[in-house]
């Protein structure tokens, strides 16, 4: 009897490199028993032709940017209705490593009520692997979080939470359901995926830590801070703070106040009128 996993992920033509390596990749992922289904959720005005055995859905941008916690609930609603087993997030700028989906699809029988999470390698922008096998000698997991050893699962602790990337994680459908998705008045870059996981956290539904679940986020151009999102942080985060009491992605809030870009402004911050 098969296992079948959707794999979601929210996609822009200015990530279409990316999309076309992830996709390969997964191809190569395939193993007997095991049928993906494979989910992408366009961000753009327009949507390309859906390649065959790629579904698609379009959710265009709103009045403050893309809406990728919209976008993942839509693809999450097609997947749903496909009766699949287990729902695996995957942001377009992300490859899956060769055990991913077999070491999600293990925590997920064991925590099958728990938000599940593996480890990131972000790749430099000279590494360009061709193939899966390449992935392994490639493998640096960010330091912040922690690592358990392969086929092993850790369960996060309260302020580990806030640790919760939505570029690589997997859920149950019926937990999920219990989550309620993202909530999709984040619209642009930023608080979306932090907010889930305090929710998750709210709720009692835990975070646990997978080894082996490897991901691994291509290069491309950003920025620390990103300026280029700093509006999208800014009015994310009020929205945050206005749920949750505090404000999120504070390493970056405090780097624009630096530059002198950025103000303490009544309990949260604004754009310093002459920036």
């Amino acid at each position: 009897m098969s296992v079948r996993v959707a794999v979601i992920t929210p996609a822009s033509i200015d990530r279409l490199a990316h999309l076309h390596r992830q996709r390969r990749f997964l191809r190569e992922a395939q193993t007997a028993g095991l049928e993906i289904v494979r989910i992408e959720a366009w961000l753009d005005e327009e949507m390309p032709p859906a390649p065959p055995g790629v579904q698609t859905v379009h959710v265009p941008p709103g009045p403050h940017g893309m809406r990728v916690g919209a976008a993942r609930n839509a693809a999450a609603r097609v997947a749903v209705e496909h009766d699949v087993d287990l729902l695996v997030f995957l942001d377009v700028d992300c490859l899956s490593g060769s055990a991913l989906l077999a070491r999600y699809l293990d925590a997920a029988r064991d925590h099958p009520d728990d938000l599940l999470c593996g480890p990131v390698t972000y790749l430099e922008s000279v590494q360009r692997p061709a193939t899966l096998d390449d992935l392994d000698a490639l493998t640096r997991p960010h330091p912040v979080r922690p690592l358990p050893q392969d086929g092993t699962v850790v369960e996060a602790t309260d302020r580990e939470f806030d640790l919760f990337w939505s570029l690589s994680f997997a859920v149950t459908p019926a937990t999920w359901a219990r989550l309620g998705g993202f909530d999709e008045r984040y619209e642009g870059y930023g608080a979306e995926d932090t907010d889930l996981g305090r929710r998750a956290r709210s709720l009692g539904i835990r975070l646990q830590w997978v080894g082996g679940a490897h991901a691994y986020h291509q290069w491309h151009p950003a920025g620390s801070p990103p300026w280029r999102h700093l509006d999208d942080i800014l009015r994310n985060g009020a929205l945050f703070a206005e749920r949750w009491g505090e404000w999120p992605m504070g390493g970056w809030i405090d780097a624009f106040v630096d530059a002198g870009a950025v103000e303490a402004y009544g309990d949260g911050y604004r754009r310093v009128p002459s920036a």
